[in-house]
Parts: structure tokens; C-alpha cells; sequence
């Protein structure tokens, strides 16, 4: 792909153009002329750039909104490919031209088509047409900057003078290189910085504008299948995923997230990352829940450096293996004619700090007539009956006792008219509680992401935001006296 002629012109409103800057080729212009032949149109001076540029982009003449030579039905508008009429036999035109126009700035490049311009080919079949535009933006980076409005004067003055150095590097004898030219070539004001220039990827969409923060939070959630009964295995499992959400400015910035466990914490297992992820070392990625612990497992840190997309994902998902469930809990149920008598106790484990943002146990009741009446204790916590009838809701609260255990004692009469919902599984005693909570910044495998540990390699210092929370999932105690359904092997995620 080659470039016939560049120009960068720069106009005022209502007012005509000024040509401030153009670079012509002539070897790829006489190339022009080799491929076209008779049909061939020749590049038109500097002087009539500006009328011809202006008029087709609709910014000349505002009173005259309609213009017959660029606003006649029977013209395709392929923008930003625009096409320049040049007058003479057959009112002849230059095309594809391709434009980028900012503020009061005009950058127009005239790529080489390398094809029959009769019939004109289609605009997506032509590299030429995305490599113009690419150029054009870089042009436009290196000239305008990032930010909206064009610079002061006397700094947009001095970047069109270091423009000759510039694409005598990124487009020497009109052909723009596919990589950028090496630091230290390029004049020091223009040379690029650290990150070099990118290029924008497929699946980044667009770039962030505005103040830049980082926002990483940590979730687990915790399992549970208790039985009470030394005949059934207890089973209970966590699983944890890192969300991100990276408000950063640049094309590609990268970030680094470490996770970090506990001197005596269990290592992390069944590790998936996201695509975004640009390297890891690979024992990270070897240990899994399946096979034996033989205590050689990789602990740690856990770094991930990774390019974000600009909407939240999920940056990776892992399992852990702990000694004990986080809430322990004996649920029994006995039947005496039309009521049943319930007793529940629920133990806080020591090592998991007594602060919940929420706290309730749920005791669902099927295959029975709706609650008629209560007579039930609780040590602490509030008990209420839900609008249905079939079911009954702890409300512990945002902190157990001090001594980490509450009970519930009482009968339940169910002599309502109606009959409440059915479910197949529980018949008979078959029953269960099940409990919701939530916990602040703790995990139960003792994995954190330290914001000081969050490394951001961009333009702009970021905010870093981390968080973490215990959350409950399927968490369930079931009634001892009844039967359960049992679960064989690891529970599945």
C-alpha cells in the first residue's frame, strides 16, 4: 500500500482553507499513472485543495446546503472515502480520498488503488483504504494529541515542522510501515513514549477518557451439605472469582493483579483465567482439585498481568480446599400429629470474623397445609412467617453472640385451609434449612488482593479500589431425624 499525496489543511467557519502542510510521491504517483493509463487523473495543485476539500465535506457555503456536485441522488456517499472533482473533460474525480477532520483541522491522504478504476472496486476490498485511515490517525495522535481540542497555535506550529521527520520514518517514499519506527529515531518532541504506538485491537471497541481507576473485587462463595448424622459425610466446598473493571486511558495499558494467600493458607486450585491474561506461569495453572494434595502445590503470589477490555470481567475463577465450613449447624425435626417441633443450633467457627452485612437461616415446610400458628424461641435474631404460610425466616442480624452459637426451639401447628407447595423430594421428616449470609471483607481460604500489589502501567497514576466478601451459595443443614439426599465425590461447580 502507497500513498500518492498527503495534506493537512486547516480552516476557519465560513471562511476558505489553508493548505498548512503537503507531501507528495512521485514515484508512487508515476505507479498511479502506469496502472490507470487513459483513465488516468492527475493530482490537482495545492492552491485548489482547499475549495474542492472543503465543498465536498459540506463545510463551505453553510447557506447553500444543497450542492449538486456532492449532494445529487445519483452519488453513493462512501464516507470517509470522499471523492474530489477536478473539472475537465468529463468532470473527472479523485478517489478513494480519505479524510479525518478535527476541530478545525483537515487531514486528507489520496492512497494508491491498485486496481481498474473502472468499474470502481468495492471500498471494504481495498487495503489501502484501512492503512490510509490508520496513518491518518496516527498523524492525527502525533498533531492533536489526546485530548478533544486542537493545541496552541505555536505547538501545533511546531509539530508541522517536525512533520517532514516524522513521515520520512513512518512513511518513507510514501509506503507507512506496519511497525512503528524505533525511539530515538524520531525527533525527541515526537519521538513515542514508553508503550510505542499501538495500534487499536479488534476487540477493544474504544479507549477511556477521564480519571482513571482500577477497580478489583474479590468474591468467594461457600458451599454446604450438612447432615448431622455420623453415617453422612458433611461436604462443603469454596470456589472464588476476581472481578475487574479498568478505567484506564491508552490503547493497550497494562495492568499486573497479584493474589496472595496466608503463610498457612491452602493453595488455590482449578485456576481459570481470562484471554485478556498475557502470561502465567504455569504451576499456577497445574493445580486441581482432583487429584491428591501432596503439599507441593504452587501458594503463591498469584500474578496476572493482562491488557482489560473496557467493560467488567471476571479476570479469573478458582477453588480452595478448607477444614471447615464457615457456619456449622444441627437441624432436627420431630412430627407429633398436626404440628411439628423443631430444634436448630447454628455455631460460628472461630476463625471467621463475627460481622455480617446480612444474616438469616430459612426453614421452608412442603407437601403439608399452611402454617396455622407458632410457638417457637430463638436465642437471638427475629422470627417471622412469610405471606405464603410455608415458611419461616431467622433473621440473625449483622453479628451472632458472643458466644457464636444460636438456637431455635418451638413447635409449628400447620392447620391452615390451604394446602402449600409440594415438592417430591421433601416428604415425611425429609427437611432443611437454608442459610444466606454475607461477610465483608474476608475469604475463608484468606486469598486478598493488596491495592499496593495492583501495578498499572499508564499515562495517568490510577485510583485502585479492592474488595473482598464471604458469600453463601446452596448452603444447606438438613433435618437429622429424616432422610437427606446424598451427594457422592466432590461437589460440582
Amino acid at each position: 500500500m502507497s500513498i500518492r499525496a498527503l495534506w493537512v489543511v486547516s480552516y476557519d467557519k465560513g471562511e476558505s482553507g489553508k493548505v498548512r502542510f503537503s507531501r507528495r510521491y512521485p514515484t508512487v504517483e508515476f505507479r498511479a499513472k502506469s496502472l490507470a493509463g487513459a483513465q488516468y487523473v492527475a493530482v490537482p495543485e495545492d492552491r485548489l485543495i482547499p475549495q474542492l476539500l472543503l465543498t465536498e465535506l459540506g463545510l463551505i457555503d453553510p447557506e447553500k446546503p444543497y450542492v449538486v456536485v456532492r449532494d445529487d441522488c445519483a452519488r453513493q456517499q462512501r464516507c470517509p472515502a470522499v471523492e474530489l472533482r477536478v473539472g475537465g473533460p468529463g468532470g473527472r474525480t479523485l478517489w478513494p480520498l480519505l479524510t479525518i477532520n478535527q476541530g478545525g483541522l483537515i487531514l486528507a491522504c489520496l492512497p494508491l488503488v491498485e486496481a481498474p478504476p473502472d468499474p470502481r472496486p468495492p471500498l471494504p476490498s481495498l487495503a489501502s483504504v484501512s492503512q490510509g485511515l490508520a496513518l491518518l490517525s496516527g498523524l492525527q495522535g502525533f498533531l492533536c494529541g489526546t485530548g478533544g481540542k486542537l493545541p496552541e497555535p505555536d505547538v501545533l506550529a511546531s509539530r508541522l515542522a517536525a512533520l517532514p521527520s516524522v513521515l520520512l520514518q513512518v512513511c518513507p517514499l510514501g509506503t507507512p510501515l506496519d511497525v512503528p519506527p524505533q525511539a530515538g529515531v524520531l525527533p525527541a518532541t515526537v519521538a513515542p513514549g514508553p508503550g510505542g504506538a499501538q495500534k487499536q485491537p479488534a476487540w477493544k471497541a474504544g479507549v477511556h477518557r477521564g480519571r482513571a481507576v482500577v477497580n478489583v473485587a474479590l468474591t468467594e462463595m461457600v458451599r454446604s451439605m450438612q447432615y448431622g448424622n455420623r453415617n453422612k459425610q458433611d461436604m462443603w466446598d469454596v470456589y472464588g472469582m476476581v472481578m475487574c473493571k479498568c478505567e484506564v486511558e491508552g490503547v493497550l495499558p497494562n495492568v499486573t493483579v497479584t493474589l496472595t494467600l496466608p503463610p498457612n493458607g491452602s493453595p488455590l486450585q482449578d485456576i481459570l483465567v481470562h484471554p485478556c491474561v498475557t502470561s502465567l506461569d504455569s504451576s499456577i495453572l497445574t493445580a486441581s482439585s482432583v487429584d491428591e494434595n501432596d503439599g507441593s502445590a504452587f501458594s503463591g503470589p498469584y500474578k496476572f498481568p493482562f491488557s482489560p477490555p473496557l467493560e467488567s470481567f471476571r479476570l479469573c475463577s478458582y477453588t480452595s480446599q478448607v477444614p471447615v465450613p464457615p457456619i456449622l449447624g444441627s437441624y432436627q425435626v420431630k412430627a407429633e400429629e398436626n404440628l411439628l417441633k423443631l430444634n436448630v443450633v447454628l455455631k460460628l467457627h472461630e476463625s471467621v470474623r463475627n460481622s455480617f452485612e446480612y444474616c438469616e437461616a430459612q426453614l421452608p415446610f412442603f407437601n403439608r397445609h399452611q402454617i396455622g400458628s407458632v410457638d417457637v424461641k430463638v436465642s437471638s435474631g427475629q422470627l417471622e412467617v412469610s405471606k405464603e404460610k410455608n415458611l419461616l425466616v431467622w433473621v440473625l442480624g449483622q453479628k451472632f453472640p458472643k458466644s457464636r452459637e444460636v438456637t431455635l426451639e418451638g413447635s409449628v401447628n400447620f392447620s391452615g385451609h390451604l394446602f402449600g407447595p409440594t415438592d417430591p423430594l421433601c416428604t415425611d421428616l425429609t427437611a432443611y434449612i437454608k442459610l444466606f449470609f454475607r461477610v465483608p471483607d474476608l475469604t475463608l481460604s484468606g486469598c486478598c488482593v493488596d491495592q499496593h500489589s495492583v501495578q498499572v502501567y499508564s499515562s495517568a497514576k490510577p485510583r485502585i479500589v479492592t474488595t473482598r466478601e464471604l458469600v453463601s451459595s446452596e448452603y444447606y443443614i438438613w433435618n437429622s431425624t429424616g432422610d437427606a439426599p446424598l451427594s457422592s465425590g466432590l461437589m460440582i461447580l
